[in-house]
């Protein structure tokens, strides 16, 4: 249940942010938003969609089409310089084994497009 809360504030604040967005362009209702949620970042995609369709209810995100890109993970050794792919946010350089890097990939949260009327 964990889960499920912490993504619906996440949910929560897109549609807050979204709305003050739409506010400023003097639209009325998101037909669809475009989300860039990185593979690190945190977020779990399925309960994020499980609790879209309650968070956005009577809001000007009700029944938009809403799609979510997941960048991959991707790091820069700080020891060797080895750029590498990562599954979590702890992994370690594959070439030295270093626990030091730079994350240059997978920890966006991003509303990359919304299209509205």
């Amino acid at each position: 249940i964990n889960t499920i809360m912490h993504e619906l504030s996440i949910a929560t604040s897109i549609i807050k942010t979204t709305e003050n967005e739409v506010d400023a362009a003097d639209g009325e209702k998101v037909l669809e938003i475009v989300l860039e949620i990185g593979k690190l970042s945190g977020v779990e995609i399925q309960s994020l969609y499980f609790v879209w369709e309650l968070a956005a209810k009577n809001t000007i995100l009700e029944d938009s089409k809403i799609t979510i890109f997941e960048p991959e993970g991707i790091a820069i050794c700080a020891e060797c310089d080895t750029e590498f792919k990562m599954e979590k946010i702890y992994d370690s350089c594959p070439k030295c084994t270093s626990p030091f890097k730079t994350i240059i990939s997978g920890k966006e949260l991003k509303i990359k497009k919304l299209i509205i009327n």
